[in-house]
């Protein structure tokens, strides 16, 4: 099994905005994970797992966007992306992709299954796409009432039942523990979105974990308390940060975090006091 991370672009993300039960002393102590403009860097973009001459991937891109950092945005800065299909053809010896298996229905996890079914030329175009059942149900149970009690800078970007009839005839909901590929199985993460999933992944006795928007950041790991603004049910989502966290640094597994820029691949490791961080792999 071969296991690619395939970049698409980034998101700044605003560390106070993003991350507001964070302070501004714990920034200070945590400069080191913020850039020259004081952005947390996100990483967009899939997961490929090839095994021999079959191919799965995980999250989808957000596509083409090109957005500038808007001041009334308080939480995300400018976002570029569209990458994904020139760093897929880049792959050696990858063909057409069976099936993408999708962590949540943010546009950021998704954007290129949309453009797919808008027509583009993808190696995914003819695929399957596995999306958590729970969390199928409930964005397409969304009403144009609900979406109006989000901030209106977000709502343009919001999956809706109407975009997501654009994939629809592709979609297979699955549970959690439910088989997507050979050696992949879906995992119930809840707390980000109301049906978040990851996705285990083993082959010749090791596992690695792809937990989707479980974290966001590096820095997540050392305080998994720290409730992004985008998590929908917060309380869930620090719940499960945490026992993600001791299941991972109990097994020593690797892990896959989309959104963790250049270091994307690693194992959590905990110090002589406990506390917990990650730790890039090689």
């Amino acid at each position: 099994m071969r296991l690619t991370y395939v970049p698409d672009g980034y998101v700044a993300l605003k560390p106070k905005g993003w991350l507001p039960t964070a302070t501004d002393e714990d920034w200070v102590a945590h400069a080191d994970h913020l850039d020259d403009n004081g952005y947390l860097v996100a990483g967009l973009g899939g997961l490929l797992v090839q095994r021999g001459r079959r191919a799965l991937l995980i999250d989808a891109g957000a596509g083409p966007v090109d957005v500038p950092d808007m001041a009334e945005n308080p939480i995300t800065g400018e976002m570029r992306s569209g990458a994904l299909l020139d760093n897929l053809a880049k792959v050696d010896g990858l063909g057409s992709i069976e099936a993408v298996a999708i962590t949540h229905l943010h546009f950021d996890h998704l954007g290129w299954t949309l453009q797919a079914g808008a027509g583009a030329v993808t190696p995914f175009r003819d695929a399957r796409y596995y999306v958590g059942e729970t969390e199928w149900r409930w964005w397409r149970s969304l009403t144009p009432a609900m979406i109006d009690t989000f901030p209106e800078w977000s709502r343009g970007s919001l999956p809706n039942r109407q975009v997501l009839d654009i994939i629809a005839a592709r979609v297979d909901t699955v549970a959690d523990g439910a088989r997507v590929f050979p050696g992949v199985h879906a995992v119930a993460i809840p707390g980000h979105t109301t049906g978040h999933l990851g996705f285990s992944i083993r082959s010749r006795g090791r596992r690695m974990i792809a937990f989707g928007d479980t974290f966001h950041s590096p820095v997540q790991i050392s305080h998994p308390e720290w409730v992004a603004a985008v998590d929908f049910e917060p309380e869930d989502a620090v719940e499960h940060r945490r026992e993600l966290i001791e299941r991972l640094a109990d097994s020593g597994d690797l892990a896959f975090g989309i959104h963790f820029a250049d270091v994307p691949f690693g194992r959590v490791r905990r110090d002589d006091s406990g506390r917990a961080t990650w730790v890039p792999c090689d």
